[in-house]
């Protein structure tokens, strides 16, 4: 999935919302399991603020042990989506490793790191929950819906020097998921509330299952919109 190069060509093939203004902030926002960032993008720019660039890559193909190997599009493999569940470690820091590429690229071309947050649906979610609280610039924020903190029990080790312990963390649910369960999105609230600032994160539940909706998608404007002010 990712060479040294690899953040480039997942950059190139992302479905792009580009600013109507003068770009100073940046959202990536990573799909969930099986999709791709066309329909992400097309969600962003109903949210979207002039002076934001929203970036949705499309994850890779893989063989997904939980779809029996059919091969689709992934993050990381998995196996099942129960805290204890086996994990896959080097595929999750892997994919992490491909997304702070991303960070650098944006980083490199002007973008503050604390004017780039990092968001995602499901999978997506995990795995930008992952990047950010590994990360080594301090970032604006994380969107976090209907998902779960990957390797949870190598944290909070896992944050090293952790320069985000102060992040923002918007973290949405559906009450009726059946997916990625709500015991789970508490039990994921939890333990990111030994992690980071716990007056840092705002968890917002909804009537729905595993999907979002237009309610959410005004929250997730309203927090994008706090985090990354007009400069």
């Amino acid at each position: 999935m990712c060479g040294n190069n690899m953040s480039l060509p997942l950059l190139d093939e992302a479905a792009t919302v580009s600013g109507t203004e003068r770009e100073t902030a940046v959202v990536i926002f990573l799909h969930g399991l099986g999709d791709s960032g066309h329909a992400w993008a097309e969600s962003m720019s109903s949210i979207r603020l002039p002076y934001v660039k929203y970036i949705c890559p499309h994850a890779p193909k893989m063989p997904v042990q939980l779809k029996n190997f059919v091969s689709i599009p992934s993050w990381f493999d998995l196996t099942g989506l129960s805290p204890d569940d086996a994990e896959d470690e080097a595929g999750i820091k892997k994919a992490a490793d491909c997304i702070k590429a991303i960070i650098e690229h944006e980083i490199k071309n002007g973008i503050p790191s604390h004017r780039i947050i990092l968001g995602g649906f499901s999978q997506g979610g995990a795995l930008s929950l992952y990047t950010a609280l590994t990360c080594h610039h301090k970032l604006g924020g994380v969107v976090a819906l209907s998902c779960w903190l990957p390797l949870h029990k190598s944290f909070p080790q896992a944050a090293g020097s952790n320069v985000n312990k102060d992040i923002s963390i918007l973290q949405c649910h559906g009450e009726m998921d059946p997916v990625i369960t709500l015991r789970f999105g508490y039990m994921t609230l939890h333990k990111l509330k030994t992690i980071i600032n716990p007056e840092n994160i705002q968890f917002i539940t909804y009537l729905m299952q595993h999907c979002t909706c237009k309610e959410e998608m005004a929250a997730v404007k309203d927090f994008i919109a706090k985090q990354l002010p007009p400069v």
